[in-house]
């Protein structure tokens, strides 16, 4: 009986659980503004491109 409440009152898998929700909401932030994030780097390699041309 004390070897389930040990392993109930152990906390060392709560780093792995908190950073797996942080990578899921990370990852649905990206799949919601895919395409504002698509249009945004295009908008930026442009205006490389422009501004290494003048050089």
């Amino acid at each position: 009986m004390e070897h389930v409440r040990a392993f109930l009152q152990e906390e060392d898998g709560v780093g792995v659980v908190e950073i797996i929700l942080i990578l899921v909401v990370l990852i649905g932030l990206v799949v919601i503004f895919k395409d504002q994030l698509t249009r945004l780097v295009n908008n930026i390699f442009k205006k490389i491109n422009n501004q290494s041309n003048g050089i």
